[in-house]
């Protein structure tokens, strides 16, 4: 068996990674490190499905609920933190560790790198922030096509993280935030195993319906009301929360009329299966992913056992 060994369990939102990799965790005698940028924030658990009391008593686990709504954080900042911890726990004679999550960005960034981008200044960061509340995104993103024409043609410029983080960085250094993207993958002193969880499209959509249900019903909507003063923050931009936002704040649909708490309901359930697919787009890029059905854990553990050995 390869002396360190790393499992990514991935897959899209509501597929069935806690309970499988609570299982895998229990096999390898490993924690869980999450890959999940949004279950890192403590005021969310309910409408991120961060892993339980109960769950987290089972196993323990790493990145969830160690931030504020407030906190800065970036897929950068998670790679640095990310090995960091890794390193610590293979020093402690760990063979295999188990990290899972769908944020498609962090996950890269531990496993192929991040740009060594500059850390961007508390002043520039407040700057755009206040900019960005008072002048919108549209103007930003004008703003990104003069600094920065050629990454402004492939970033998502409704993605406001994404347009203000280049923008940073265009004025913090005088350079185009291009500049200091150079995509080259760097090597990591360990065996990298991938395990991509998948679903019949149908059952995957059942699924994501009834965890937004349940998310309902134990609590989510106090939750969102609680930290509805926060809604400016990033770390609320975020399917499940702006969708309630919209909702107390008096939206209306297309047609005219106002939303209903149903049809923000609705709208939450079908965001979550259209994240569902850009997730499963981006991961499908990837050929170093094996896939499994989430039920079919005795393949699973033979899968990562034989890659152990194998590497």
């Amino acid at each position: 068996m390869a002396d360190k060994n790393l499992v990514i369990v991935l897959g899209p939102t509501g597929v069935g990674k806690t309970d499988l990799c609570l299982t895998l965790a229990r096999f390898f005698d490993s924690p869980i490190i999450s890959a999940d940028s949004r279950q890192m924030y403590a005021e969310i658990p309910i409408g991120t499905a961060a892993p339980t009391v109960e769950e987290r008593s089972q196993v323990e686990h790493y990145f969830v609920g160690n931030l504020k709504l407030d906190d800065y954080y970036s897929a950068a900042r998670y790679e640095e933190d990310a090995l960091q911890t890794i390193n610590a726990l293979f020093a402690e004679n760990k063979k295999t560790l188990i990290v899972t999550g769908g944020s498609m960005m962090y996950i890269d960034a531990l496993c192929k790198g991040i740009d060594d981008i500059p850390t961007v200044t508390q002043e520039v960061r407040d700057n755009l922030k206040e900019r960005y509340n008072t002048v919108g995104l549209d103007t930003l993103a004008q703003e990104l096509r003069l600094l920065d024409p050629e990454y402004y043609a492939i970033v998502d410029r409704k993605n406001p993280k994404r347009v203000i983080h280049a923008l940073e960085i265009c004025y913090m250094t005088g350079k185009t935030y291009t500049s200091f993207r150079s995509g080259e993958k760097k090597k990591r002193p360990f065996n990298i195993i991938k395990v991509g969880l998948t679903r019949d499209r149908e059952e995957l959509y059942a699924r994501i319906d009834a965890r937004v249900d349940k998310m309902i019903d134990n609590g989510l909507i106090d939750e969102a009301r609680k930290v509805y003063p926060l809604k400016a923050l990033n770390s609320l931009n975020t399917v499940g929360y702006k969708e309630l936002f919209a909702w107390m704040d008096g939206a209306t649909t297309p047609e005219g009329k106002e939303w209903t708490l149903d049809f923000a309901i609705e709208k939450i359930k079908q965001n979550s299966r259209i994240y569902s697919r850009k997730q499963m787009t981006w991961f499908k890029r990837d050929n170093e992913i094996r896939w499994f059905h989430p039920d079919n854990k005795e393949d699973i553990i033979n899968h990562i056992k034989e890659r152990c050995n194998a590497d």
